[in-house]
């Protein structure tokens, strides 16, 4: 399902799970989306700062350094980061965490652990792609 139109689409996506940050690199590069993977928040904020550009993020909302919330809050700040849509994920499915994140920024809440199609679905919900459409 490799496309050029979604190899050029950099994601990048932080989780200090590794079992998650692996599934999630691996439905995303499937789909044809160039991936950036950070161990917790501080790298992410890192990878942030660095310039690269990102067609979206997805953050766990609960990571050493930097929560995913705080990362959000940086994004909207930044006006070269503001319009990059977020998603956040967690296994803690309390709803003011949910409301919390969506009010800081994020555009959608995405529930650990998650199938490859419940994450191509949100993500084509934000990033308009034939990979993510076709997941749907």
């Amino acid at each position: 399902m490799n496309d050029k139109k979604t190899t050029s689409l950099r994601i990048l996506v932080a989780d200090d799970d590794e079992p998650i940050l692996r599934t999630a690199r691996i439905a995303l590069e499937k789909a044809g989306f160039t991936v950036q993977t950070a161990r917790d928040g501080k790298e992410a904020y890192q990878y942030l700062q660095s310039g690269e550009t990102f067609a979206a993020a997805i953050f766990d909302i609960s990571m050493p350094h930097i929560e995913g919330r705080e990362l959000v809050r940086y994004m909207q700040s930044e006006r070269r980061l503001m319009n990059i849509p977020v998603i956040i994920m967690t296994a803690d499915l309390k709803a003011r965490l949910s409301s919390d994140s969506l009010s800081s920024g994020a555009v959608a809440f995405l529930p650990k652990p998650f199938t490859d199609v419940q994450l191509m679905t949100t993500l084509g919900m934000f990033v308009r792609t034939d990979a993510a459409a076709g997941a749907k």
